[in-house]
Formats: structure tokens, C-alpha cells, sequence
């Protein structure tokens, strides 16, 4: 009889140590299963993609149709379904480049580089972004959780999700998808600053 009910006690132990972990993992940014990985190549150019600028601050509201025939399909996956590229996959997360992070979507500045830190999350994240307009904050209650989306502040495109358990100043980690970032070494951004100053 002892030996059923400590069996029992094992059994009931590790349900929920199951419960507990599966709860742990699905607090984390959540993803989906896209064909993802570091060396992904993105139109970066951003030849057929009109409303992309690193300057205009004017809001782009264009249909879901319309973005699909100028966004690469990854890109498009993300920004517009609210897709999730898998974990480790971005070719910024481990990223320690000085400069600047943009939407990939429309070139608006999102976060800059000294507010980047190592979640262990699996996904690039920031504790701050550029500005209070760079970022619209939204409920999202799918898949069971309570969470808040991130989206662009000028093209509304689906970014990740913000979670208070960053380090300090803010206390935020903002678990951003890499396939939406654009990113422009600080050296450059100084040259082609420098060229245009010359012009």
C-alpha cells in the first residue's frame, strides 16, 4: 500500500511538472513552423516596395492584397498574418553590431542597437524602442494567453510581443521576429549622412 501511494505521489509530481514547464515554455514568445533560417535572403533593396523610407514618418495604410505583391513572402508571413519565425533562426539574435533597427516592412526606426540585450528567448530583443510613436500596443488573447502584440507605429505591421521581464531601465523585453527588421550599421548610416551633407 505505501509503495502504490508513493507511486501515485510520483506520478502526480511529475503531471504537473509537466503542466508547470509547458506553462514556462508557452509564456515565452510563441512561434509557428516556417521554413526559416540565418542565411534566408531578403529583398532588402526594397525595389518594389514604394512606401519603404528611413525618413517620411507618414502612416502607410495599404490592403493586405496590395502588401502581398511588394513583401517578400517571409516578410509578408509575419508583418500582415501575424506569423512567428522559429526560435534562433534571425540572423540579428545574436547580432552585435552598433546601429540602427528599422521595419522591414515600411523603413520606420524601431529600436537602436544599445538597447539590445541577450534574452535566451530565441529571438532578437530590445528593452526600449527609438520612440513612444515607433511602437502601437495591442491585446493578444490567442493560443490561451494574455499578451501584448507589438506592431509598427506607422505601418501597423506585426512585430512580436512585449513582456515585463527585460532588464532595467524599463523592465521590458520587446521579443521581436528578425524577419521584420532592417538594420543599418552605425558607420554607414555616418557615410550616407556625410554624402547627402555634401551633395
Amino acid at each position: 500500500m505505501y509503495s502504490v501511494n508513493l507511486l501515485n505521489k510520483r506520478r502526480t509530481t511529475m503531471k504537473l511538472l509537466s503542466i508547470i514547464l509547458v506553462a514556462v515554455l508557452m509564456q515565452q514568445c510563441s512561434f509557428s513552423q516556417t521554413a526559416n533560417n540565418k542565411n534566408s535572403t531578403m529583398d532588402t533593396t526594397h525595389k518594389k516596395n514604394e512606401v519603404y523610407s528611413r525618413e517620411s514618418k507618414e502612416k502607410v495604410n495599404l490592403s493586405d492584397s496590395e502588401w502581398k505583391k511588394i513583401l517578400p513572402s517571409d516578410v509578408y508571413y509575419i508583418a500582415r498574418e501575424k506569423g512567428t519565425e522559429r526560435p534562433w533562426t534571425s540572423k540579428y539574435e545574436e547580432s552585435k553590431e552598433v546601429g540602427t533597427y528599422y521595419c522591414a516592412v515600411c523603413g520606420n526606426p524601431l529600436f537602436k542597437s544599445d538597447t539590445k540585450f541577450e534574452s535566451g528567448c530565441g529571438w532578437p530583443s530590445f528593452y526600449e524602442p527609438i520612440s513612444k510613436t515607433s511602437i502601437i500596443y495591442t491585446p493578444d488573447n490567442t493560443h490561451g494567453m494574455e499578451r501584448t502584440e507589438v506592431q509598427c507605429g506607422r505601418c501597423k505591421s506585426h512585430l512580436g510581443h512585449v513582456f515585463e521581464d527585460g532588464p532595467p531601465p524599463t523592465g521590458l523585453r520587446y521579443c521581436i521576429n528578425g524577419v521584420v527588421l532592417d538594420f543599418e550599421k552605425a558607420k554607414d548610416a555616418e557615410k550616407k549622412y556625410n554624402e547627402k551633407k555634401g551633395e
